[in-house]
């Protein structure tokens, strides 16, 4: 989980980072049939271990709370994006930075 916090704060460099491997290799894998095991195990555990994790009391949120929610969501929207072959956004769509 280092990728998205160091000692317990959340490092926004690294979640940008993160967050655009996953939309790159989403567009990527679009028109594939099938998908590797590793990267699916992947997205699976980036869009609801985070967001389980992150929504513990003990854990320091980053603020505003609304860039903590829109990280979660870009999370779970990747991830979607990635099983489905499509995102749920109508072409054409830029991806909003957080």
């Amino acid at each position: 989980m280092s990728v998205l916090y160091s000692e317990r704060r959340w490092d926004r460099t690294a979640f940008t980072r993160v967050e655009q491997a996953m939309r790159a290799v989403a567009e990527e894998y679009a028109g594939r049939d099938q998908l590797d095991r590793w990267l699916a195990e992947g997205y699976f555990w980036m869009a609801t271990w985070v967001r389980d994790h992150t929504s513990h009391p003990e854990f320091p949120r980053p603020e505003p709370e609304s860039y903590h929610d829109a990280c979660i969501e870009r999370l779970w929207e990747l991830a979607d994006w990635f099983f489905r072959g499509e995102h749920v956004y109508q072409e054409p769509h830029v991806w909003e930075e957080l």
